[in-house]
């Protein structure tokens, strides 16, 4: 055999062993992945919610909208356990004014727009209260 046949043949198998090499740690790789995803308990994901407490209603504000408009807006907050039986209202009253001041009157009128503002002020009203309060019933909404 020539040198150059006994150099090619010694790749050949190199390559091979490579490929090898290559296709486990891949099947590995997809092994783990499938684990992850699939056989991987699912306990300690789910976070545990809140017991709910009192309802503490506000008093009615009013708010400028756009073009002249305005909205008288009553909120209440549901309160956590945790949060006792009384919260201070004012933190919840600056989020409203601050999310639905200069809103379009004819967005407002519209029922998927107005769940929309009230997730919006339930997720502002949750990172303002640190976790004390699990979201907000609107007990006026009148808009002229």
């Amino acid at each position: 055999m020539s040198k150059k046949a006994e150099e090619s043949e010694a790749a050949e198998k190199g390559g091979k062993g490579k490929l090898i090499i290559i296709v486990v740690v891949a099947l590995l790789l997809v092994g783990g992945a499938g684990y992850w995803f699939v056989l991987k308990p699912k306990g300690s994901t789910k976070v545990a919610k809140p017991d709910p407490g009192v309802v503490v209603k506000l008093d009615s504000i009013q708010i400028n909208l756009a073009d002249d408009h305005y909205l008288k807006i009553g909120v209440a907050l549901q309160a956590t356990k945790k949060a006792g039986t009384e919260l201070d209202g004012s933190k919840a009253l600056d989020q409203t004014i601050d999310l639905f001041s200069g809103q379009d009157i004819h967005q407002l009128a519209r029922r998927a727009y107005r769940e929309k503002m009230k997730k919006k002020l339930d997720q502002r009203l949750d990172k303002a209260y640190e976790g004390e309060v699990m979201g907000a019933y609107f007990t006026d909404f009148v808009t002229q």
